[in-house]
């Protein structure tokens, strides 16, 4: 029994590094992942070396600010508990206003707390990491029915409600994201925030685009977030309440 156990546990932990590290080969059978791994595996390993963390054994996080159109890449040793900046990229262009998606064609780039759930390795924007929008609170403060969908992280430089990074800075992306799914983070994180969320910031976001009450008050609960982990350098688990907002442990 004992023996026919260990062989089991073998046999299924065999069956796990294969999955994980098959996503790399299977990813890599496609001729615009195998041209990104080319050009850019290199630099790739140099920028998270710089902060001494080895790419293939790292956690990833990606925060994005819509009014400065940055994009924060952040990762986590294995062996560590709190992330570090990584590298910063600029978004390449934005559509819509601060505030969140709430439906289908309004141009909105969606804010909240997302993941990565599907990778496109034959994108019509080259290559396209995309994001489960919408989420359990977009499902209940967005239009029912016309949510829309098709958000992604992706190259080119035009949007109507994604995130384009040029095919340039897409490549890198992609190369960080596909490490980190091959070694077993299923879900890499993606914030998403109308501006870098200080007091200051706030208090402008609301007064210069005349927010109403209730896309202000989604602000202040998207800025809790922000600050959590602002001061702990660890993701805060985000829970989402029957009325739509976000809370957070």
């Amino acid at each position: 029994m004992c023996q026919f156990m260990f062989v089991w546990l073998f046999l299924m932990a065999s069956v796990s590094a294969f999955s994980q590290s098959g996503f790399k080969s299977q990813q890599l059978t496609y001729s615009r992942v195998k041209e990104a791994y080319q050009e850019k595996e290199t630099h790739v390993k140099q920028v998270f070396a710089a902060k001494n963390i080895d790419v293939t054994k790292a956690n990833l996080f990606f925060r994005a600010f819509k009014h400065e159109r940055l994009l924060e890449v952040w990762a986590k040793p294995h062996t560590k508990n709190t992330y570090e900046l990584v590298t910063t990229y600029p978004v390449c262009a934005i559509s819509g206003n601060p505030g969140p998606k709430r439906k289908e064609g309004d141009y909105q780039i969606p804010e909240g707390f997302y993941y990565i759930d599907r990778f496109n390795p034959q994108s019509n924007f080259h290559l396209s990491l995309g994001i489960n929008y919408p989420n359990a609170s977009d499902k209940l403060l967005g239009v029912k029915g016309k949510l829309g969908g098709d958000i992604f992280i992706h190259g080119s430089c035009v949007t109507v409600g994604c995130l384009p990074m040029t095919d340039d800075f897409i490549k890198e992306l992609y190369i960080m994201a596909v490490e980190a799914r091959n070694t077993g983070q299923q879900q890499i994180p993606v914030h998403i925030f109308p501006a870098k969320m200080n007091e200051y910031t706030l208090t402008s976001l609301v007064h210069t685009f005349s927010a109403d009450v209730t896309t202000a008050a989604f602000w202040a609960g998207l800025q809790k977030g922000y600050d959590l982990f602002e001061n702990t350098r660890q993701l805060p688990t985000v829970a989402v309440t029957s009325q739509g907002a976000y809370t957070y442990k």
